[in-house]
């Protein structure tokens, strides 16, 4: 059985990277962040129409993007005076799309 523990424990992503994977997972554990990003996988919006569309204070939306951004999970691009957030890159659909399935399965 050492042999076999030694085998996985060497395939297995060190501490520091299985740390970021877990605070990565932690972004998509709140309902919130999960609507926001929601709506950025069907296009790409400003904030007052993220805050429009979920019924929330463009506050409390500008509060979950700035925590959404830090986690690299959604990207800003200015357009005169504001700002239309979008999902950072495929990596964070394709995180969206197989979590969705996978919730869904059975259903």
């Amino acid at each position: 059985m050492d042999g076999l523990c030694e085998s996985i424990r060497r395939q297995l992503p060190d501490d520091g990277t299985l740390a970021a994977l877990a605070e990565l997972f932690k972004m998509f554990g709140d309902a919130t962040r999960a609507k926001i990003l929601g709506c950025l996988q069907v296009r790409d919006l400003n904030v007052g129409e993220i805050a429009e569309v979920l019924g929330m204070s463009v506050s409390a939306v500008s509060h979950q993007l700035r925590v959404l951004r830090g986690a690299k999970l959604v990207k800003g691009t200015k357009e005169g005076k504001e700002v239309r957030y979008s999902l950072d890159d495929d990596h964070v659909t394709k995180i969206m799309e197989y979590g969705l399935t996978h919730v869904n399965e059975g259903k």
